[in-house]
């Protein structure tokens, strides 16, 4: 049995992406071999392979790397005193973050800490798509403090951790606002949510006293999403790259503000994959990959026009 990874070969453009195999890994105490049926595709994997960013930057000597963070396939194999799931269990899990990676593999070996049960009542492609998306879109929303009856605005409400940012914040029973391209305007309404196409007009123009900002853009619309704000209000930015500059700008406004890291949780992928299991949480999948063509999912990230989530089939 061999196990075919995907791996970075060298930073750049998504053809430095190649299919390397080797042996299927072997349980250690408290872990689980898991036979992955779909990763996730995240920005931050784009990022990663380009060069950018902290995790490019502590691998950048340990190429080739596996990059990938979510998975959901099925435990075919258990370590000594791993007993929480048995052979067979439908899994999912947020793995490897931030450094270490692996999900882009057929075959993976996890603590069995780190994963979460899914249900028969929920797809492997469902589970797949929620650990670091629903993790970050939640801990923004959590980290905002958003209560009931607050006008929150998140910026980029049809992507993978906006979808679901949306749909957990109508959950806590907020009025949403939310930035789209045209296509996207009749899905946020029947998720819920106010949407404003940034492409006829900057949300400063359409949108006023927000309670609470969940940025998940960065650089100039959310510079200008800040003029959305009423007093006091609080601002939560998630990309990296422009949380310092959002921050200041935002506290020199008299808002509070702060950048975040998504930190992996498995209590709280439990709850989001409940939600599912019920019908609180919808996700959305806009395409799923052979991991043959793992360069045109990179490339669909890369858009910057994904609807909810790209996945991965790791089994083709």
């Amino acid at each position: 049995m061999e196990n075919k990874q995907i791996v970075i070969t060298k930073f750049g453009e998504p053809d430095v992406l190649a299919i390397q195999s080797s042996a299927v890994p072997q349980p250690q105490a408290g872990e689980v071999l898991v036979k992955v049926a779909f990763a996730g595709v995240n920005p931050i994997d784009v990022k990663t392979r380009a060069g950018l960013g902290w995790a490019a930057a502590q691998n950048k000597d340990n190429l080739p790397w596996v990059p990938g963070y979510d998975i959901a396939g099925e435990i075919i194999a258990a370590g000594d005193d791993a007993q929480r799931f048995a052979v067979g269990d439908k899994v999912a899990g947020f793995i490897g973050f931030p450094l270490q990676g692996g999900g882009y593999s057929q075959y993976v070996v996890v603590p069995e800490t780190l994963l979460t049960l899914v249900p028969d009542a929920i797809t492997l492609e469902a589970a797949a798509a929620l650990p670091l998306a629903g993790q970050t879109a939640v801990q923004a929303l959590d980290k905002a403090g958003v209560k009931e009856g607050q006008r929150v605005l998140i910026l980029a409400g049809a992507g993978g951790v906006g979808h679901i940012a949306v749909q957990v914040a109508l959950a806590a029973k907020a009025e949403v606002f939310t930035t789209c391209s045209e296509a996207n305007l009749d899905y946020l309404a029947t998720l819920g949510a106010h949407a404003v196409n940034y492409q006829f007009a900057p949300v400063s123009e359409r949108v006023e006293d927000v309670d609470v900002l969940i940025d998940l853009v960065g650089g100039d619309a959310a510079l200008d999403a800040l003029k959305c704000l009423k007093d006091g209000a609080t601002v939560v930015t998630v990309p990296t790259i422009s949380a310092e500059m959002i921050c200041e700008k935002a506290k020199m406004l008299g808002f509070d503000a702060t950048g975040m890291l998504v930190d992996p949780n498995p209590e709280q992928l439990d709850a989001l994959v409940y939600m599912v299991s019920v019908g609180l949480l919808k996700t959305e999948i806009q395409h799923v990959y052979p991991m043959d063509n793992v360069a045109d999912a990179h490339r669909q990230i890369e858009t910057g026009r994904t609807r909810g989530k790209v996945l991965l089939d790791m089994q083709c």
